[in-house]
């Protein structure tokens, strides 16, 4: 079945996502927009989940628990997880691997934590942008441990991603699916067809304010409407 997809936004629990970006807003945004399932994935962080899938549920849309993780050599990997509480569970592994550093919100931005309501019941007080010492040879399996599904991020940015950190995309990884922020600029230089080649490419927003969720015109094919189907049929490559 096709559905339209943004599995990449981040919430105000992000450093740089702008206070707007809260569950509520995101979810109906998202509806506005055409989409028929979206992905929560703050930085090295699953706190704002909860109230996501609360406010998602009341709306209908389906909506993905996760994270966009920074490895240890400054690379993001979203990574996400067909139900909340193995979501929850990664976010505790995670938590112990990011350097306590101190959040500075005059400098980084605030890292507001909301309930379903979009009420704050919290800040985070760690850095959530500090990368973590988890090696990207070591997200893969650390995902799959916790039942999840992860993918590099932006592989065509030019910081923040495994092309422009390593040149390449290494293959012990076993990445069936990659991120690909701007396709028609990316296609264009044939040999990126073949760093990635036999992986599935989707593109999402990276949304950090409400006007950059995807605007619903980019599907996705899983089975079935559900959070396991589309983890699935990225794990399968899109097959």
């Amino acid at each position: 079945m096709k559905l339209s997809y943004d599995l990449h936004i981040h919430s105000c629990l992000s450093p740089c996502g702008d206070n707007d970006m809260t569950p509520n807003n995101i979810v109906n945004m998202a509806i506005l927009n055409g989409l028929d399932v979206i992905a929560l994935t703050d930085h090295n962080s699953c706190k704002n989940c909860p109230a996501f899938l609360e406010a998602a549920q009341r709306s209908g849309i389906l909506a993905i628990p996760g994270m966009e993780l920074c490895t240890s050599e400054e690379i993001h990997v979203v990574c996400l997880f067909p139900e909340l509480r193995q979501a929850m569970a990664f976010d505790r592994e995670v938590y112990q691997y990011v350097p306590p550093i101190q959040n500075d919100p005059r400098i980084f931005g605030e890292q507001l934590i909301l309930d379903g309501e979009d009420r704050q019941i919290g800040q985070e007080e760690r850095l959530l942008i500090n990368a973590s010492s988890i090696p990207i040879d070591g997200v893969g399996p650390l995902v799959s441990r916790f039942g999840g599904f992860c993918f590099p991020a932006h592989v065509d940015k030019d910081a923040y991603s495994v092309l422009s950190s390593l040149g390449f995309i290494p293959p012990e990884c076993g990445f069936t699916t990659v991120e690909v922020k701007n396709p028609d600029r990316f296609f264009a230089v044939p040999e990126n067809l073949q760093k990635i080649k036999g992986m599935l490419a989707v593109t999402d927003s990276d949304a950090h304010y409400l006007w950059d969720i995807a605007d619903g015109q980019r599907f996705l094919d899983p089975q079935a409407c559900s959070a396991r189907s589309v983890l699935e049929y990225l794990r399968r490559g899109g097959a």
